[in-house]
C-alpha cells in the first residue's frame, strides 16, 4: 500500500499525471494473465496480443 502512496505523491508533485492511464493498464493486463492462467480462456487472451 506505501508504493501506492508514493507513486501518487510523485505523480502529484512531478505532474506525470499521465503515468496513470499506463499503470492502470498494465495493472489490468496481468491480472487478466494471472486469473486466465490455467484455465480454458488461455487461448483466447493470446489473440489480445
Amino acid at each position: 500500500m506505501s508504493f501506492l502512496v508514493e507513486f501518487w505523491a510523485f505523480m502529484r508533485v512531478r505532474k506525470k499525471y499521465w503515468l496513470l492511464p499506463i499503470m492502470l493498464t498494465l495493472v489490468l493486463f496481468g491480472g487478466l494473465v494471472a486469473l486466465a492462467q490455467g484455465s480454458a480462456v488461455g487461448p483466447f487472451i493470446y489473440t489480445l496480443f
